[in-house]
């Protein structure tokens, strides 16, 4: 990468800060941004990174998941092309950046080589994904699993929306997408077709805060096995009225099925294994539960995640016998629910050491990272495609209003991604 088109990418900031600019105005919310899964912000997204594709000469398409595709024809079209691309959605009143900074990455790392006359071997096309935030519908990357050809069987009609309770199925029409074509599991993207996938994404942690980086290059992402619509059910009573050999109490039974999942994190530390476990839900009936009421239901969630899908297989086997002691303990009976699967994600070695090299060569300060969080890159990695990832320091986390990312950050991290493009 030559130092003018160093220079090049530094000089989008102006572009970049007004797409977050006028993306933020698109989905604010009463605090942050709400971009609901197949939701009016997170189409009225796709229709600004779609415009601002148009401004730059792109190729527009969209597939039957309605994610949207901005394409720079490459001198050769008939080779594999380079992908760069990221999430459009957001968690309820989340940040800005989150997903978002992916797409717009791509867009300026366009716009910088198109201002120098650089023309690209092979096309280059920015993906804005559908429905990564798993928040909304209870499945993991949607848009890109769909885009692949591999959405779960049966997610079209049993995912609903957390909000409102209508189908994926029903909302994805409703924004363009064709349902049917999705059920038919062909895929719109071809693994051979790709040469690379590349996500720029915020840190959603606070590592490069820590260590004094603006870039991170990611070497992994963890997988996940999710529960998440679990119930315990034991027997409502009166909290005075029922001695305790007869109760059959929910939260204490949920509860220790909490602190046996804790026990299992110990475990697995002990044992140097990396995991990570969460009960995101916790909650009794709004309808029943009261000060003086033994809970006869509690509903909760259970994410588990690891770079070694081993672990991730044995632990997930051990869940439903740790439940059925603890039911026969308690008089209680969970209901663990259906369970989804995300695979580890494996970051292409030749794609990591392209971004070392850049970094290197730009003076891009930049440390290897590996990512707790899932991404849409886990899905293409799973796949089969090379795929790499690029993390941009950011204070406060993420999922939340106060993500905050600067644009000198988001320039210096863009600059390794042009220089993986313009290979």
């Amino acid at each position: 990468m030559t130092p003018d088109l160093a220079s090049a990418v530094a000089a989008q900031s102006d572009f970049t800060a007004d797409v977050f600019d006028r993306l933020r105005a698109a989905s604010v919310d009463v605090r942050g941004v709400t971009r609901a899964s197949y939701g009016k912000g997170e189409q009225a997204a796709h229709a600004l990174m779609a415009e601002t594709a148009r401004g730059l000469g792109l190729e527009i398409a969209q597939d039957a998941a309605a994610n949207t595709y901005m394409t720079w024809p490459g001198q050769d079209r008939s080779k594999p092309k380079y992908m760069v691309g990221s999430h459009l959605d957001s968690v309820p009143q989340g940040g800005n950046f989150d997903g978002a900074a992916g797409v717009v990455a791509g867009l300026t790392a366009i716009r910088a080589l198109q201002s120098i006359g650089h023309r690209p071997e092979r096309d280059i096309t920015v993906m804005g994904v559908r429905a990564e935030e798993s928040c909304w519908f209870g499945v993991s990357y949607i848009g890109s699993r769909a885009a692949l050809g591999v959405l779960p069987d049966g997610s079209l009609e049993t995912a609903k929306r957390m909000d409102d309770g209508v189908s994926l199925a029903e909302h994805m029409a409703a924004c363009g997408g064709d349902p049917d074509r999705v059920r038919d599991g062909a895929p719109y993207l071809a693994v051979a077709d790709i040469a690379a996938f590349l996500e720029p994404h915020i840190e959603q942690g606070p590592v490069l805060v820590e260590e004094g980086f603006p870039a991170g290059i990611v070497t992994g992402i963890r997988g996940n096995r999710r529960f998440p619509n679990a119930v315990c059910l034991g027997e409502y009573a009166h909290c005075g009225g029922a001695p305790r050999r007869v109760r059959h109490d929910a939260v204490v039974a949920a509860t220790a099925f909490v602190q046996a999942m804790d026990r299992l994190w110990d475990e697995a530390e002990a044992k140097g294994e990396d995991f990570a476990c969460t009960i995101g839900k916790f909650q009794t009936d709004a309808e029943r539960h009261a000060m003086t009421v033994i809970s006869g239901k509690v509903a909760f969630t259970l994410d588990m995640r690891s770079v070694d899908p081993a672990v991730l297989t044995r632990l997930e086997a051990r869940v439903p016998a740790l439940a059925a002691d603890i039911a026969a303990r308690h008089g209680v009976t969970f209901d663990l629910g259906a369970i989804t699967r995300a695979a580890p994600g494996v970051m292409d070695g030749a794609l990591i050491d392209r971004y070392r090299a850049a970094s290197a060569a730009l003076g891009v300060r930049a440390m290897d990272i590996p990512s707790g969080a899932s991404h849409d890159s886990a899905a293409f990695a799973d796949a089969g495609a090379p795929t790499a990832m690029l993390f941009i320091r950011n204070a406060n986390g993420s999922h939340n209003p106060d993500e905050a990312m600067t644009i000198p950050d988001f320039i210096e991290t863009t600059k390794l991604l042009t220089a993986a493009l313009a290979v």
